[in-house]
């Protein structure tokens, strides 16, 4: 009887180091160069909310921040190159990127860096803007669960839309269509 509750003690109490942990863990700043506001942190990303900005170093080495695009459409869309459904949307994502130039930007944020980005991107002929997410900053702002995931920004750095898996060319031009 004595060596069951001794257990039992010992169970609990690595539970209640657990369940600190994880608070403290989510007590945790902010991530640096991830700007978010606390409307954002607690109601999550919505359409019409502001993109939360962000700056990153991209598969080039430019950096690029998100804040610095106001005025611009912007496309974000986050990826990695194991993904399948990310593979089979590259192709229409490049067509609609040399069909639209300057006036819509692509950001398609990778986010397994660890792997060889810059191989996949030659074999596949991407010349739109790739963002490397080396800590995963980006991806937890952006609340990322499920990849491809896409974001469609406004002129004013709202979210107009998101949409959730591969996309086709249309749906590119029909989200970036609805924006301001």
């Amino acid at each position: 009887m004595v060596k069951k509750m001794i257990a039992a003690v010992v169970l609990i109490s690595l539970l209640a180091v657990a369940i600190v942990q994880a608070v403290d863990k989510k007590a945790e700043t902010k991530p640096e160069n991830v700007n978010v506001s606390q409307e954002t942190a607690s109601m999550g990303l919505k359409t019409g909310a502001k993109a939360p900005d962000f700056e990153l170093k991209t598969l080039t080495g430019e950096t690029v921040k998100l804040s610095d695009l106001k005025g611009k459409k912007v496309m974000l869309n986050f990826w990695a190159t194991w993904c399948p459904p990310c593979k089979a949307e590259m192709p229409a994502m490049e067509k609609f990127h040399k069909e639209v130039g300057e006036d819509i930007v692509i950001l398609a944020v990778n986010i397994d860096p660890h792997l060889d980005v810059k191989a996949f991107t030659d074999e596949n002929n991407i010349t739109f803007s790739i963002p490397l997410d080396e800590d995963d900053k980006v991806n937890e702002v952006y609340q990322i669960i499920s990849i491809p995931t896409t974001y469609f920004i406004d002129t004013k750095g709202n979210i107009g839309n998101k949409y959730i898996g591969a996309m086709n060319y249309e749906t590119m031009k029909q989200y970036t269509n609805e924006l301001d």
